[in-house]
Order: C-alpha cells, then sequence, then structure tokens
C-alpha cells in the first residue's frame, strides 16, 4: 500500500470519529428518549393488564355460568382490548379462541376415548382389555405433553388448532360434554367437531374446517377425516398443503424398561413400497419425501398409527429417549405431516387411527402391512415365523391350553421336524469317531510343521477312500440355525405371551425373577432369572455330553474353553430377555439329550466300521480338489527346497 493511499485512509477515520462525536445526543435527549421509552412500556403494561382482567371475568363468567358464558362470548370477542389483542394473533379465528373446555367421552367395547373440544383431538385413548406392568389402566394416549395440531396460513397469520375451540356433534346432534356414550355390538357413531371462523368480508355462508371421526364399537381401528368447507376465503390461497405435527410422549408400559425402550420407535410405510423405521437405539430424525402410506408410534406391544386413505405429501418424522431415571416416559415420537390441499374447493383428506396391539393376526387383518412392524427377523427367519412358527402356535392356542404347554408342544413338533438332520449330524459325527485312530496315525507320521500339507493330503486321501464327507455334519447344523434364530425372534415379540403366566414366571414375554439383587451386577442386572440357569445349566450339560460322544480328535485347540465360555455369555445375555424364550431353550436342550442317547442306539459303529474298511479296498479316482492339493503339496516341497 503506498503512503498515499494511507494518508487517505487515516483522514476517513478521523472524519468518521469527528461526525460521531458531533452528531452524539445531549444528555437532555438522552433523557428525553429514556422518558418516551418508559411511558411506552407503562401503556403496553397497562394494556397487558386490561387484557388479562377481561380474560379472568370472561373464565369467571364461563366457570359460575356456562350458559351465560356461551352469550356473553360473542360481546367478550368484541370487546375493544380483547378484540385488538385476539384479531391481531387470530384474524378469522379470534372468537374461535374464548370457550370452555368439554370433554367428550365415548366408551367402545375395546378402547375408552376421550376428544377435547379444544384442539378438536384426543385427551386420551384407554385400552379397556389390557393393562399395564403393575396392573395399572393402560393409556397409549394422555397427557399435556401429547399434540394433535394443524396448521395453516390465514390473513397473514399462523393458526394452530390445538389453542382454538371446536363444536361437536354426534351422528349431525350438538353435544356439549354429555355423559359417556357407549357403543356395544355392530353399533357405529360419526363425532365431527368443527372449527367456526368469524365470517370473512362479512359474506354470510357456513365455513368450517371440520375433524369427522367414524367410531366402531368393536375395532381398533377408527376413521377420520379431516374437511374443509367454505374456507377458500380463510386458508391462505397459496397454500398446497396443511400441516399436521402429531408428537406423543409414549408411556411405559411393561415390566422391563430397557426392552421396551429397545424395542420402541417410528415406523413408516412409503406409497407402493416396503416399510422402514428409525433406528430403536439411538435418537434420530428422518426426512420422508416421498407419498407416505402411514407412520406409526410403535412400541414393544402396542402402536398408535395414522395412516393415509391415498398418501401424505410428505413427513418429518423424529424420536428422542427420556432419560433412564424417568420411569414413565420412554420416548418423544413426533411427525410432521404435510396433507395435500386445493384453496380453490371445499377439500376431503380420509385417514384411519389404529390405537391397539401388535398382535400379528389383528394387524394383518387390515392389509396394510401393518404386521411387519413386529421383530420377526429378516429374509428366512421373518418367512419361517410367518408360515411355520406362527401358524402352528395359533392352532395350538385353539385349544385354550397354558401357554408353557403350547410352548412345550410347540418344541416337540419342531425337534421331530428337525429330527431327520441331527440323525444326520450324530451319523456323520460316528463316521469321523471310526476314521479317529487312522487320523492319529497320520498326525504320529507327520508331526512336523512343515509336513501340515502332507498330511492335510493325507487326510482328504483317507476321506476319500473310506468314503466319508467331513462336510455332511456342518450341513445339517446349517439347515438348523434358522430355526434357531427364528425361535429367537419370535418369542420376545409374541404379544400372546404378553403377561400370560406359567409356574414361577408371572409373564412369559419379560424376565422371571426369583430373587431380587440389593445391587447390580453390570451386564447382568439386578435380579436373578431361573428360566436362564436352567437353559444356561442344560447347555453346559449339552455341551460336555456333545463333546464326549462326538469327539473325533479333529477339534481346534482352544475351542473346548469356547464351548464352555459360550453358555456363560448366555446367562449374562438371556438374564432380561423374554422368560419365554429362556424356556424355550431349556426344553430344546432336554429333548437334545433324549435324541443323543436314541441315537446312540439307533447307529451302530461297529457297521460303520466294517463298511469304511470295505470302502477301502474299492479303488478311488482322485477328486479334482485331492489333485489341488497334491500340487500345492508339491509346490511347497519344492520351493523348501530352494531354500535349502
Amino acid at each position: 500500500m503506498s503512503r498515499d493511499n494511507i494518508i487517505g485512509l487515516l483522514l476517513i477515520f478521523v472524519i468518521l470519529i469527528g461526525f460521531s462525536i458531533l452528531n452524539a445526543p445531549s444528555e437532555e435527549q438522552k433523557l428525553e428518549a429514556q422518558r418516551v421509552r418508559d411511558s411506552i412500556a407503562n401503556a403496553r403494561q397497562g394494556q397487558q393488564q386490561q387484557i388479562r382482567e377481561a380474560e379472568a371475568m370472561a373464565l369467571e363468567a364461563q366457570q359460575q355460568n356456562p350458559e351465560i358464558a356461551s352469550e356473553l362470548a360473542p360481546e367478550l370477542a368484541n370487546d375493544s382490548v380483547i378484540n385488538n389483542q385476539l384479531r391481531d394473533r387470530l384474524g378469522y379465528f379470534a372468537t374461535a379462541a374464548v370457550g370452555q373446555h368439554q370433554p367428550i367421552t365415548i366408551e367402545t367395547e375395546l378402547l375408552r376415548l376421550v376428544f377435547s373440544n379444544k384442539g378438536g383431538f384426543l385427551e386420551s385413548v384407554e385400552l379397556r382389555k389390557f393393562k399395564t406392568w403393575d396392573q395399572q389402566p393402560l393409556y397409549l394416549y394422555k397427557g399435556d405433553n401429547n399434540i394433535f395440531n394443524l396448521q395453516f396460513y390465514s390473513a397473514n397469520r399462523l393458526i394452530s388448532t390445538r389453542e382454538l375451540y371446536f363444536k361437536a356433534y354426534v351422528d349431525g346432534r350438538e353435544i356439549t360434554g354429555e355423559d359417556p356414550i357407549v357403543l356395544q355390538g355392530d353399533q357405529n357413531r360419526t363425532l365431527a367437531l368443527r372449527l367456526y371462523p368469524d365470517n370473512p368480508g362479512g359474506v354470510q355462508r357456513q365455513s368450517y374446517l371440520e375433524f369427522l371421526y367414524t367410531l366402531p364399537a368393536n375395532d381398533y381401528m377408527l376413521g377420520f377425516t379431516i374437511n374443509t368447507v367454505g374456507m377458500s376465503e380463510v386458508i391462505a390461497a397459496n397454500s398446497s398443503f396443511l400441516n399436521l405435527d402429531w408428537q406423543n410422549s409414549v408411556r411405559r408400559l411393561e415390566k422391563s424398561r430397557k426392552n421396551e425402550l429397545n424395542t420402541s420407535t417410528v415406523y413408516y410405510k412409503f406409497l407402493g413400497k416396503d416399510i422402514d423405521r428409525l433406528r430403536e437405539t439411538r435418537d434420530g430424525t428422518e426426512r420422508l419425501t416421498a407419498g407416505v402410506r402411514w407412520i406409526s408410534f410403535k412400541q414393544q406391544f402396542f402402536s398408535s398409527v395414522i395412516i393415509a386413505q391415498e398418501s401424505f405429501s410428505s413427513a418429518v418424522v423424529s424420536t428422542q429417549s427420556y432419560e433412564e431415571t424417568n420411569e414413565e416416559l420412554l420416548k418423544r415420537m413426533s411427525a410432521s405431516i404435510d396433507i395435500p390441499y386445493n384453496s380453490r374447493e371445499n377439500n376431503s383428506f380420509a385417514m384411519q387411527l389404529y390405537f391397539g396391539p401388535n398382535h400379528f393376526n389383528t394387524l394383518k387383518s387390515y392389509g396394510l402391512e401393518l404386521e411387519k412392524m413386529i421383530p420377526l427377523g429378516w429374509a428366512i427367519f421373518g418367512w419361517i415365523n410367518r408360515l411355520i412358527v406362527i401358524p402352528v402356535f395359533n392352532y395350538l392356542d385353539g385349544f385354550n391350553l397354558s401357554y408353557g404347554i403350547i410352548i412345550l408342544i410347540l418344541t416337540l413338533m419342531l425337534k421331530m421336524v428337525l429330527f431327520p438332520i441331527s440323525y444326520k449330524t450324530y451319523l456323520s459325527s460316528a463316521r469321523m469317531r471310526v476314521l479317529k485312530p487312522d487320523i492319529d496315525a497320520l498326525n504320529e507320521k507327520y508331526p512336523k510343521k512343515e509336513d501340515a500339507m502332507k498330511k492335510q493330503q493325507a487326510v482328504m486321501a483317507l476321506y476319500k477312500k473310506a468314503g466319508v464327507n467331513p462336510m455332511a455334519g456342518c450341513v445339517p447344523m446349517l439347515l438348523q440355525f434358522p430355526f434357531l434364530i427364528a425361535m429367537f425372534r419370535f418369542f420376545p415379540a409374541s404379544f400372546e405371551l404378553r403377561q400370560e403366566a406359567f409356574l414361577w414366571a408371572d409373564d412369559l414375554s419379560t424376565y422371571d425373577s426369583i430373587l431380587e439383587l440389593p445391587f447390580t451386577i453390570p451386564w447382568y442386572g439386578d435380579h436373578v432369572s431361573l428360566f436362564t440357569l436352567l437353559m444356561t445349566a442344560s447347555t453346559i450339560i449339552y455341551t460336555r455330553m456333545n463333546s464326549q460322544m462326538m469327539n473325533t480328535g479333529t477339534q481346534m485347540p482352544g475351542m473346548k474353553t469356547m464351548l464352555y465360555f459360550m453358555p456363560v455369555m448366555l446367562l449374562f445375555i438371556f438374564n432380561s430377555f423374554a422368560s419365554g424364550l429362556s424356556y424355550y431353550y431349556f426344553l430344546a436342550n432336554v429333548i437334545t439329550f433324549g435324541q443323543m442317547y436314541a441315537f446312540r442306539f439307533m447307529i451302530n459303529e461297529e457297521k460303520i466300521r466294517l463298511k469304511i474298511e470295505e470302502n477301502k479296498k474299492k479303488p478311488v479316482k482322485k477328486s479334482s480338489w485331492q489333485k489341488r492339493l497334491e500340487d500345492m503339496a508339491k509346490a511347497q516341497q519344492q520351493q523348501q527346497k530352494k531354500k535349502k
């Protein structure tokens, strides 16, 4: 930078400082400005005080005599103070902001629904046939923290329905907080909650926003339609959608808070696509830009679902977990949903609301793929549960047996189906056991590490000559594995087991406890599950029997320790799992013991030995695998000779 530039910048800086000093207000001007600000603040404070006094007067009149209050409401709304305050904030909906809370209770055979005329939605949803883990009434929706709010712009103002008062009509007849309406049998009722704006532009015609509910007597699914009638001059003409803000602080309903928390999240389904969800184990937010068919606030055994007859334009869903110290609430689930809107005509957007259990057949009956919210496992594991386990379980359930007996019968049936596979596994191990002396001889013949390839080649040749396939025992075990995982997913998700007692377990869907510890053991918990202890003990016994009866001498070093380590790990993992699952694995182990003893008498190892000896005498053609092993062995020998 040149000297002239520097001098110029300094002169500009001096001029700016001088200008600010010359134009600074005097002390008298400062005092006058402060006096004006104080006067404005006092005026505003006085106006707010008048507003509060007027609102208090209106509230007192409403509480003392609702009929007089309803007559005075238009006058109060037209009062200059209230009118200015409400008109500025709510425009056409200023009058609807004044009212009295009037709950409308409707009892069906399955639900107890309490609607509110303020906001036009449900205050609470109680499932009458179910209780919480501590035998309290089971609410899926309850509390002031829950939000159902339709938002739109009107006269450059953002209107929220949650703070406005609706008028209630049952089957077309206006009601004002009467006695509970009870529905039975095949009865149906329609509940219309209408929000009336002030007449736009002084035009005398009927205009309203309507929440229309269709209430069946014996169903968890409710009809829900949002109608706009004559609202073209009320709702902003450039609006292409209405925003529905739905939030629910889901309540703890089950004994194990941890298990329920880890199975509770937001599920959603895109139009024409499969369902998806937010991860259960962490908080998250997802923007759903494609057409959305339904959104569910799903808990372990119950769900609250909003379903579009066609599709929602888009949505943003999120979850936020409460602290572990909160024993009442699990997660805050929310969905901000865009509903299509046409300002040039009346609109009717049809939906459904489901408040009910995550029972597979119940959800499947609606044909909306809601049953896919139940975590039965992916791919083949889920298909085994849907096509085999659930139908058999439901068939046995039809005999009105104890669920502990049903699990026993189900285990026996599965073991019978898998019996041929188990038999082939044991037979393969018996053949390998017969070859153990020959394999030991090869180990003595090739003791050096550099001869490992030769030894492997000789062992494979022995297998080939004896007609034994070392992989024959692995395939049957792999065929059993899908059933093992399928049952692992089925029992914790089975709604039928919820609060069903068996022996000392008071609820097969959660852990059983024979001892409550005064402290918490890391990774284990603060209780002792007897079914888990029995499962662990039987697994250790099974491991010992299996290693003794099926020892072929080819076991990898350290594998025996690993086999015993796994049951100990299961003791920690399963202690807080569903007792029905631990009970099933215990039964499976006991039945396996019987199968192993039966196989011992069914399979004659002496005959197997004679058969193998006969096979050894037969000429054997080398397989391509053996040829590759020989080539690898020769290449290894040549490399060793070069090193020497």
